[in-house]
């Protein structure tokens, strides 16, 4: 699994799953804020621009990160943070390691499979994809998504990185993922986000993922779309991590 890595001098790990069709450009600019005082580790996942490897699972993706911090980080890191496919692979991992973080961050997970919309994935995708690679089509989902603008040079050129049957794979997984039961015996302090004006099955996600896990905070952020909170707020974002967290907020210069 290829990582990108900052504050590699630091002792507390803090770990960030990136979305589905981005790279660890997603968390840019909470990494510039958390490598002062943070070891921050950004795997870019199976099937996306930048990885080492085709997508074929969010199971598969869970057992790769696991191995990761196994291997390179002792086992346990300080938190766990993930945003839509990243934060699905997230829960996978809470409900396989319970010990695995102290704290978590689920941000736009959906746990709810919807049967209809993975079929419908491949055959309209296959329409759609030839467009990916056309600016003025890369600029309408750039401006859906609701990304800053200093974001698009990396999203244009990893999204035309990113092969039609990896995009569809995960895509596929990520509408019929289900959230397993066990994720109920997570050690961590999980807290949960979602955006107001995000399509209701990931608000009954969240709702889901608070009912179920006992050391978890729900809050939906009034007014934001999809991914919203980390990727066009991200000095929000890290301050809210660290206040959860009871971490020291970085040094200002």
């Amino acid at each position: 699994m290829n990582v990108m890595e900052y504050g590699t001098q630091n002792e507390e790990i803090i770990m960030l799953l990136h979305g589905g069709g981005l790279s660890w450009w997603n968390y840019k600019a909470e990494t510039a804020l958390l490598s002062q005082s943070y070891h921050v580790i950004l795997p870019i996942l199976d099937g996306h621009a930048g990885s080492d490897d085709g997508f074929t699972s969010i199971e598969e993706n869970a057992t790769r990160i696991i191995a990761y911090i196994d291997g390179k980080c002792g086992g346990r890191i300080l938190l766990l943070g993930g945003l839509s496919l990243g934060a699905q692979i997230l829960t996978e991992i809470l409900a396989r390691r319970k010990d695995i973080c102290q704290y978590a961050i689920i941000e736009s997970a959906s746990v709810l499979p919807s049967t209809l919309t993975t079929m419908l994935i491949g055959p309209l995708f296959s329409i759609s994809y030839p467009f990916i690679r056309r600016q003025w089509f890369s600029r309408l989902q750039f401006r859906y998504l609701g990304m800053p603008e200093d974001l698009y040079e990396n999203y244009y050129k990893d999204t035309c990185r990113i092969s039609k049957n990896n995009m569809i794979s995960f895509l596929k997984a990520s509408t019929s993922y289900k959230m397993k039961a066990s994720i109920k015996d997570t050690n961590a302090r999980v807290f949960v986000y979602a955006g107001g004006k995000e399509q209701l099955s990931i608000r009954k996600s969240a709702r889901l993922l608070q009912d179920i896990i006992p050391a978890s905070t729900l809050e939906i952020k009034p007014g934001f779309y999809h991914g919203e909170y980390s990727l066009s707020n991200p000095a929000m974002y890290t301050k809210n991590l660290l206040a959860m967290c009871r971490c020291p907020l970085p040094a200002e210069e």
